[in-house]
């Protein structure tokens, strides 16, 4: 079995099963034809459950072979052009390169002694992220598992600074289309769900600051504590970004951390021509940032960022084994002291050769592009009789639904497009996401593939039309007899 270790002994067999699957998985890439095969969990589940875990096979050819039908035939392909569902992004080959050296070397990003210049590197990673921000020179953070554990470690820090055991007093502001991870960070934090005041949104989905100023000040009237106002930069749904400059002077004003959720916006941070929507976010006294959204690297890669370095103590803790309190004296780096995890992969390393191999500029240009789709998308769906759309984009998502000719009730609106949904991606030939707005039923393309065209959105809006006359006619049919 010592065979299958790595090490310098099986570095040859290493490079044939890992070249080897690399193959299988580039053909794959180069011959899918659909997102998607269709596949549901009743035909999927008794293929997986056939495998007996303790017969193993013994062979990486062979598990490749087995692989095949248990996953790689059926996977959700995010490079194909039309799946068009969640914010998921096809990746960039140097990110990828990135990953496989990580997962080889194995570092864990804990403590220096496991990591050496992976550390460096991160700190790195971060000192250029927050510059970018405009966070300032005391600013700091760390990389996290994705943005709603950048969220909670942000909401921690806030929940610390407000400087009360009285937790009961604690209130967060956020916009009633900010993520859904604010109120369960509330919810872990002790806080409970009704600590989060949702403030309404303008028709373009941004947080109306107005009724937040009025919200904060019967906060402070009833003698409650402002914890934090959480601005989105980048709503899930919308892709909205809420009135930051604004939300920054109340903040101020109020004593209220200031956490921005750039999760998804954080791809404006590298582009040229739309930077400035982001203008405010260097006021923030927290950001978290997805680079697995916009800036088209594998899961996971993100980070929460600090414009005080020092408001990260509050997730440190000390082990004699792992980060003992003599290593701060010595000035020896541990990512531990600034983390929620202990053992901590070196996701950082897929951004570091992105922008090595690509640059700034490079995926700055990627996410414009998808920015710019998302317009010709907006121009197709408002000229398209049988759709209604909500939100012109600021990003690269489209919220809307398919509306029949003829006269139906909202609810069978609702079902047609629920349905449709469905069968288009029961038929594989592309993905898109579901949502609600104001209780009706909506369907949404993230667009986040530079690789997707209007001719592609047109021909999913076709597609999409095509299920849902389908199954009201089908309704008509079966009413009638």
């Amino acid at each position: 079995m010592r065979s299958h270790l790595l090490n310098d002994a099986t570095a040859e067999s290493y490079r044939r099963s890992v070249t080897e699957g690399v193959e299988r998985v580039a053909d794959k890439l180069a011959t899918t034809r659909r997102p998607f095969t269709g596949v549901t969990p009743a035909e999927l589940a008794p293929v997986i459950d056939a495998v007996d875990l303790d017969r193993p096979l013994g062979d990486a050819s062979a598990a490749l072979d087995e692989l095949e039908d248990v996953y790689l035939r059926d996977a959700v392909y995010f490079h194909h052009p039309r799946y068009l569902g969640h914010l998921n992004c096809p990746v960039v080959i140097p990110a990828v390169l990135g990953e496989a050296v990580l997962s080889a070397v194995n570092s864990s990003l804990d403590t220096w002694d496991q990591s050496a210049g992976g550390t460096l590197i991160e700190r790195k990673l971060i000192d250029w992220t927050t510059g970018r921000i405009g966070l300032g020179p005391a600013a700091d953070g760390v990389f996290t598992s994705g943005g709603t554990q950048s969220n909670l470690q942000a909401l921690l820090l806030a929940r610390e600074e407000a400087g009360t055991d009285d937790l009961s007093r604690l209130r967060i502001f956020a916009s009633e289309c900010s993520h859904f991870s604010v109120q369960k960070s509330a919810t872990l934090l002790g806080l409970g769900r009704d600590a989060v005041v949702s403030v309404p949104v303008d028709r373009d989905k941004r947080m109306q600051s107005v009724i937040l100023a009025a919200e904060l000040e019967t906060c402070r009237a009833e003698g409650l504590i402002p914890m934090a106002i959480v601005a989105t930069a980048g709503t899930t749904d919308f892709g909205s970004i809420d009135p930051l400059p604004e939300i920054a002077a109340l903040a101020a004003e109020y004593g209220a951390w200031m956490h921005v959720d750039a999760a998804y916006g954080c791809g404006l941070l590298a582009s040229r021509t739309r930077r400035h929507l982001l203008d405010g976010i260097e006021h923030a006294d927290s950001v978290t940032v997805d680079y697995h959204k916009s800036f088209f690297q594998p899961v996971s890669s993100s980070a929460v960022l600090v414009r005080d370095g020092a408001t990260l103590r509050h997730a440190t803790y000390h082990a004699d084994y792992l980060n003992p309190r003599r290593s701060v004296a010595e000035l020896i780096p541990n990512q531990v002291d600034k983390s929620l995890q202990t053992t901590r992969r070196f996701d950082a390393l897929k951004l570091w050769m992105t922008l090595r191999v690509m640059g700034a500029d490079g995926v700055g240009e990627l996410f414009d592009e998808v920015c710019d789709l998302a317009g010709a998308g907006w121009d197709l769906l408002v000229a398209d009789p049988r759709y209604d759309v909500v939100v012109e984009p600021r990003l690269s998502t489209l919220v809307f639904r398919y509306i029949p000719e003829a006269v139906t009730s909202p609810a069978e609106i609702d079902r047609a497009n629920l349905q449709a949904r469905k069968a288009l991606f029961a038929s594989g030939e592309a993905v898109v996401a579901g949502t609600k707005v104001d209780g009706r039923q909506y369907l949404k393309f993230t667009l986040l593939n530079p690789e997707t065209t209007p001719a592609d959105i047109a021909a999913v809006l076709d597609l999409i039309a095509g299920h849902a006359e389908q199954y009201l006619g089908e309704n008509l049919v079966h009413a009638a007899s």
